[in-house]
């Protein structure tokens, strides 16, 4: 079992659910991002909701779920296309337990419950993580992938 993680209070802001961010984390367009509860955003961890589709009803830029852990450094922001000559963002949805390792760079379109991304990961546009999946460290995953539930990925490109 891993050791206790102790962190100082001054450093983090709580909310009512019971999330933790740093102060030293950029949250871009807070008024886009969602946070389940229970939910720790390390310091340095960029997450962009200012990226997103213009228009009306299209306010939740990046969801995610109840007990995640965002590490160090880590940069979220939501996939984009363009599609007929307009250029789009798309909506990022995250799911409950998941743990995203110190310095990766997310742009996944959906991922899933009990995942594990390792640190230094790049994961590509519009890639789909299924349930209980795991990314090792260092890992690439190319953009449009779909990581079935139960896999281990590893590599650059990412492979079984």
């Amino acid at each position: 079992m891993d050791a206790l993680v102790y962190y100082s209070k001054a450093e983090f802001i709580e909310t009512d659910t019971g999330n933790k961010v740093s102060r030293r984390a950029t949250i871009a367009g807070p008024q886009n991002i969602i946070l389940g509860g229970k939910t720790i955003i390390s310091s340095g961890a960029i997450i962009r909701g200012d990226l997103r589709r213009t228009g009306p009803g299209h306010a939740v830029v990046v969801s995610l779920g109840r007990y995640c852990l965002v590490g160090d450094g880590c940069i979220m922001r939501p996939p984009y296309k363009t599609y007929r000559g307009n250029f789009n963002y798309y909506p990022m949805k995250i799911g409950d337990h998941v743990h995203i390792g110190a310095n990766s760079v997310i742009e996944a379109a959906t991922i899933g419950n009990h995942v594990i991304i390792g640190k230094n990961c790049i994961v590509g546009k519009f890639t789909i993580i299924k349930d209980c999946a795991q990314v090792a460290d260092n890992t690439v995953i190319p953009p449009n992938a779909v990581i079935p539930a139960l896999a281990l990925f590893a590599g650059s490109p990412g492979l079984r």
